[in-house]
């Protein structure tokens, strides 16, 4: 699932789905340098969670937001 949404946004921003990643991963390394209690809740398995977990974590919480 979260392939098909990264391509797509790749594609709207006419950047490779690698670069796609790699930007949205430096923008979560970064907001993990002082996160926020929010932050402290996306599951992760690190320190910082992974774009993957980051996307899924957020996914869920608009689904539970929209019932």
């Amino acid at each position: 699932m979260n392939r098909n949404l990264y391509r797509k946004i790749a594609k709207m921003h006419g950047v490779s789905v690698a670069e796609l990643k790699r930007e949205m991963q430096s923008a979560i390394d970064e907001a993990y340098i002082i996160p926020t209690p929010q932050a402290m809740q996306v599951p992760r398995q690190d320190v910082v969670p992974t774009v993957d977990e980051f996307i899924d974590y957020s996914t869920q919480l608009i689904n539970t937001l929209e019932q």
